[in-house]
């Protein structure tokens, strides 16, 4: 499974980062996760706000930071 995270690297993408870690480790699935901080990549997925959250090619959150049980379910359901 391929994540990226979309954004700057500011502190809310780097709690997004962490908390796809602890979702993955949790749900004892393989992830490869990706950081995007490139704003004309960032702009290619539609994401107006930054973080954003991709899983397989498929933006699933824009704009905030997801807990760890949000993205476990979205990591469940792909």
């Amino acid at each position: 499974m391929i994540i990226k995270i979309l954004g700057s690297g500011c502190k809310k993408c780097l709690a997004l980062t962490n908390n796809t870690k602890a979702a993955a480790q949790a749900a004892d699935i393989e992830v490869d996760i990706e950081k995007v901080t490139d704003i004309v990549a960032i702009a290619k997925y539609g994401i107006m706000s930054t973080p954003g959250l991709v899983i397989n090619e498929k933006v699933v959150a824009s704009g905030r930071v997801l807990s760890a049980a949000e993205i476990g379910s979205l990591l469940k359901g792909s």
